[in-house]
């Protein structure tokens, strides 16, 4: 009896097969973008071998996140005196303050731009706030750090960057971390390092960009769910591209529908923006259909495949564009008022999802002291 295990992916075992698959010359081997026979990437497909034996840049990447994680477990203990926030909210996370998260680079569009509803001069609690209410207050620029913003308005925009390495607490680590050292270094392998760290950042960078337009300016967020995301619409090129390669598509296909469903409903619970989900799988559609290594047996199979390289690459530009653009020129809520619901349960602690989200008063309430938005 033929035993069958339904793998995606697996490591090259084959040195004959690891010998033939290995791009040549250096461009090549950081794209993996080698040829070799197509009955010999057919097969390789089919069996879950991928074009490269390990991971690098996931471990790399997971590296630097939980550097910086324990980096901001330490801010926090220099502030507070612990490295997880429980005073005087608990961050459920059991991660740092939100105003620790807010320092050391989160998204939060009052560090980035003028938001007239939180202004750089508003008061909020500090860094090293442990009473409710506050007692410890300081500027909105004061806990953006880096530095203030010099008389000037905030322009703090390298924050689209920074959040994809931050995490809100050990939960939160933890689970993106599990998804990265399984499915994106799955996706490594299938598409090459080069790939992967275009389509990754790409996608985690989008994800801040729309979410920065649409979500609540008053909450930070933080998180590689976005990246991680753009990886999920990877396997979605791959299984659409390649799908009579796959085992059992259909039931696959099943899976990952639930799979998405779940991601995206998870963006309704507290803590997590989906507009981060949402933007890193756009992008990555977009971005994974280019870097991808779609195997064409046919003339018609590979135009149809350029056809969708030579839209997506513009578009996506586009989109970058005009996102960035409008966070920083226009009011998003004005042009698209009920985005917000894409990532809000109407409540009284959020407005109804309305406004910024945050409390422009003094003292001020510990929702907006502490509260997180993650993604994911």
């Amino acid at each position: 009896m033929r035993l069958i295990i339904p793998i995606d992916y697996a490591d090259p075992h084959n040195p004959t097969q690891e010998k033939a698959s290995e791009p040549q010359g250096v461009f090549a081997r950081f794209l993996s973008a080698g040829r070799y026979p197509l009955e010999q990437r057919i097969e390789n497909k089919k069996r879950g071998i991928g074009r490269q034996k390990y991971p690098f840049m996931v471990w790399t990447i997971t590296a630097v996140m939980i550097a910086v994680f324990i980096y901001e477990l330490l801010a926090n203990d220099k502030a507070q005196g612990t490295p997880v926030s429980f005073k005087p909210t608990v961050n459920y996370m059991l991660g740092p303050s939100g105003a620790v998260l807010i320092n050391v680079g989160a998204r939060f569009p009052p560090c980035m731009k003028y938001v007239k509803a939180v202004p750089p001069t508003m008061s909020m609690a500090c860094m090293n706030d442990t009473a409710n209410p506050a007692t410890e207050i300081c500027s909105v620029e004061t806990v953006c750090g880096f530095g203030g913003f010099h008389n000037d308005d905030p322009n703090q925009w390298f924050r689209f960057i920074t959040p994809i390495f931050l995490h809100a607490g050990f939960v939160h680590i933890i689970l993106n971390m599990f998804s990265q050292l399984t499915l994106v270094a799955q996706v490594e392998r299938e598409m090459g390092s080069g790939g992967l760290f275009i389509t990754y950042f790409a996608a985690g960078i989008f994800g801040n960009v729309l979410g920065g337009n649409f979500a609540l300016v008053g909450l930070p967020s933080l998180g590689a769910s976005g990246a991680i995301f753009g990886m999920v619409s990877v396997t979605w090129v791959d299984l659409f591209a390649h799908w009579k390669y796959q085992y059992r598509p259909v039931r696959k296909l099943m899976f990952m529908i639930v799979e998405l469903l779940i991601g995206i409903a998870m963006g309704y619970i507290p803590y997590v923006d989906n507009f981060a989900h949402l933007g890193g799988l756009l992008m990555g559609l977009l971005v994974g259909t280019t870097f991808y290594p779609v195997i064409s047996e046919t003339k018609r199979h590979r135009i149809i495949v350029w056809c969708f390289r030579i839209v997506a690459i513009p578009l996506a530009i586009v989109l970058y564009v005009v996102l960035i653009r409008n966070f920083y020129t226009s009011d998003p809520y004005a042009a698209c008022s009920g985005c917000r619901y894409l990532s809000c349960i109407p409540t009284s602690s959020n407005e109804y999802c309305k406004g910024t989200g945050a409390f422009p008063c003094y003292p001020i309430k510990p929702f907006f002291a502490h509260r997180l938005v993650t993604q994911g």
